[in-house]
């Protein structure tokens, strides 16, 4: 028998790359991998809290969330452990800090169907603010919608995250900045908030563009931003739950 044409070490490094590199898919693909893999995450969250379920049932969700999440990271930092220092690792920790770099019309154009199911249904969704026997008696199959909404969120989430990289925060203030002007309906809260995050992503990478001489990751932006309304908004609740 001959030598080994591949080490056992070289051979792990070569199976390491090349899984790598089915992670990092472009386009249509990683849309639906991250798909596929927030449903499965949103399924263990929901899973657990209702294994763990409680009197503080929102409490527990939020806790499993919390932990679910810090796998998730984990399972990150193994990848970036993995990745190629050279190559690789760059790209990825890019990604993680958001950008508007790099996206094409064909990326637009991919990403576009999957925020319209969402859309669609958002007449159905306010009916369920008013509660779930109202909902039931205007005809609304409350269970089947809901898990309806969350897969065509998880979708959505998954196009702009494949799309855009991690931009945390907004999700956080444009619904409210939103909710100023139309109120509760969501019927027209959700296409406002559409149109108000599309505005303020312009002007927060404008702003990244401009205010050094290399572009600041949009995620650095949008959490200077979203950490002092998100302690506003803390603020504005403890005085809700005192009163």
């Amino acid at each position: 028998m001959g030598p080994d044409p591949m080490p056992p070490l070289s051979r792990c490094c070569w199976v390491t790359e090349r899984s790598l590199l089915a992670l990092l898919l472009p386009g249509l693909a990683a849309m639906l991998l991250g798909f596929g893999t927030g449903l499965a995450t949103v399924g263990l969250v929901l899973a657990l809290s209702l294994a763990l379920r409680g009197t503080g049932q929102v409490l527990v969700m939020v806790l499993c969330g919390i932990a679910v999440g810090a796998l998730a990271g984990a399972g990150i930092a193994l990848v970036k452990l993995l990745a190629d220092p050279e190559q690789q690792l760059p790209a990825i920790t890019f990604w993680l800090m958001g950008s508007l770099t790099d996206i094409k019309r064909p990326d637009i154009a991919a990403a576009l169907p999957a925020m319209l199911p969402l859309l669609a249904l958002r007449w159905r969704i306010g009916l369920l603010a008013m509660g779930e026997d109202e909902a039931r008696a205007m005809g609304v199959p409350v269970g089947r919608l809901r898990i309806l909404v969350i897969a065509c969120a998880t979708l959505m989430t998954a196009a702009a995250v494949a799309t855009a990289g991690v931009i945390g925060w907004v999700g956080l203030m444009v619904p409210h900045m939103a909710r100023l002007l139309t109120g509760p309906r969501f019927d027209r809260l959700l296409p406002t908030s559409v149109l108000i995050g599309a505005a303020f992503m312009v002007l927060v990478d404008t702003a990244a563009r401009s205010i050094a001489q290399i572009e600041v990751p949009l995620g650095i932006l949008t959490a200077v931003l979203g950490a002092p309304i998100f302690i506003g908004l803390l603020a504005r609740g403890s005085r809700g739950w005192s009163e």
